[in-house]
């Protein structure tokens, strides 16, 4: 880390302050490239748009995990392990029995997610083979977290899903205790490939440092589920659907939009801290909605997202030139989970089913790094303090307050919101 030259501090200068670390390269991924300027993202390779309703979500997950998609009998294999990887431990579903009506939506999924390691005697093994293995476990076991926890909360037994179920069905047959249309299935599994991976985000960083200290794969991931819980990375879904039906008609949409912008309130479903064009995700997902709105003739939910979607881009192009603000994935997700039939509340659960895939994905491959992953701060704070000669209190050395901040962190706390970043 270089100082830079003239500026007072330890070494004789002050370091750069990457704010959020952004434009830091932390690490290099053979697992997805997202760019931003295009608009586009890759998943080893494949355009994601090439991907959406054309294969399932487990075969997303086989490729993020090993690197092609899946011939038909390794699909087939992976379909009946994770079938059979589906019931959680015993003492997981015990304790989630209690919490269940104790605590809410992401605090009990973190909850849930770190007893996963309960009857895993290898959990600390950590050689790739086995961590893929451990991955497709995983997968299969978090929609049946969310599911059992959401059932148990409302009073009901859990519903054990049917062996030939695949990942989307089976996770809305748990939810419901029906089987349910195959459109809604085909909706969900878009909705879960066009968030399994995202680069370098907030979560799957968290997930790469907590694994790089070699760590086990399911702290990882409760590390991710805790960084996905903050509404500025994953908790934005249910707030779209709140603003959608507070603006009610496409007429409202305009006035509804300048009022929140002059009142310094954030548009939800807008912005993002890489894409400067239209989310690619948000894309797809538009389309699945779409074809289910036509599929149902249920068309007022979508007519108002697309009339919301022009109106804000239109208006903040006006109030906030040159800022670059579109829609992201979470403006077309609240829609398409809306349209499935996923409660608003398990909105970020369910980013989090899908985000797993990539999650784990990057955990296998963070393995291939001996580094640990420890970057350095600047001290700011004061110097040559000393303690009073009674103890009782503590004194500085004339002169020897705070050093001014550098200017990266006056514009921190300038800052009145941050770009979503999923």
């Amino acid at each position: 880390m270089k100082a830079d030259p003239g500026e007072a501090g330890v070494g004789g200068g002050m370091p750069h302050v990457a704010r959020g670390l952004e434009g830091v390269v932390a690490a290099a991924t053979n697992i997805a490239e997202v760019d931003g300027e295009r608009g586009r993202l890759t998943l080893k390779g494949y355009d994601v748009s090439e991907l959406s309703g054309r294969v399932t979500f487990e075969e997303v997950c086989y490729l993020l995990w090993y690197g092609k998609l899946p011939s038909r009998a390794e699909y087939d294999d992976l379909r009946a392990e994770m079938s059979r990887a589906r019931e959680l431990p015993a003492p997981a579903l015990a304790a989630l029995r209690e919490l269940a009506t104790q605590a809410q939506g992401m605090h009990i999924l973190r909850m849930g997610a770190s007893m996963l390691s309960v009857g895993d005697d290898d959990v600390d093994n950590l050689n790739p083979d086995v961590s893929r293995r451990r991955a497709a476990r995983l997968q299969a076991q978090m929609p049946a977290l969310v599911a059992h926890t959401y059932r148990l909360k409302a009073g009901k037994d859990i519903v054990t899903p049917k062996p030939e179920h695949g990942l989307a069905q089976g996770f809305l047959y748990m939810l419901e205790g029906e089987e349910p249309d195959p459109a809604r299935v085909a909706g969900l599994d878009a909705y879960l490939v066009a968030v399994s991976e995202h680069g370098l985000n907030a979560s799957t960083f968290t997930g790469r440092v907590v694994i790089s200290t070699s760590s086990d794969m399911v702290s990882a991931l409760t590390a991710a589920i805790c960084s996905l819980k903050g509404p500025r990375h994953g908790g934005v879904p249910g707030p779209v659907l709140k603003m959608l039906n507070e603006i009610g008609t496409p007429q409202n949409a305009e006035t509804y939009i300048r009022r929140e912008l002059t009142e310094g309130r954030r548009i939800m479903g807008f912005g993002h801290r890489i894409y400067k064009v239209r989310d690619p995700r948000g894309a797809l997902l538009s389309g699945a909605a779409g074809k289910m709105a036509a599929r149902t003739g249920d068309t007022q939910l979508w007519d108002l997202t697309k009339s919301v979607e022009e109106t804000t881009v239109r208006v903040l192009a006006e109030v906030k030139p040159g800022r670059d603000l579109h829609a992201n994935v979470e403006l077309f997700a609240a829609l398409i989970l809306h349209a499935v039939g996923v409660p608003s509340d398990l909105f970020t659960p369910c980013f989090a089913i899908g985000r797993t895939a990539g999650w784990t994905a990057h955990m296998v491959e963070q393995l291939e790094e001996t580094k640990i992953i420890r970057p350095e701060s600047i001290y700011v704070g004061p110097r040559g303090s000393e303690m009073a000669a009674d103890g009782a209190a503590v004194k500085a050395k004339p002169g020897a307050g705070p050093k001014a901040l550098p200017p990266v962190f006056m514009l921190q706390r300038q800052l009145v919101a941050t770009p979503f970043s999923a």
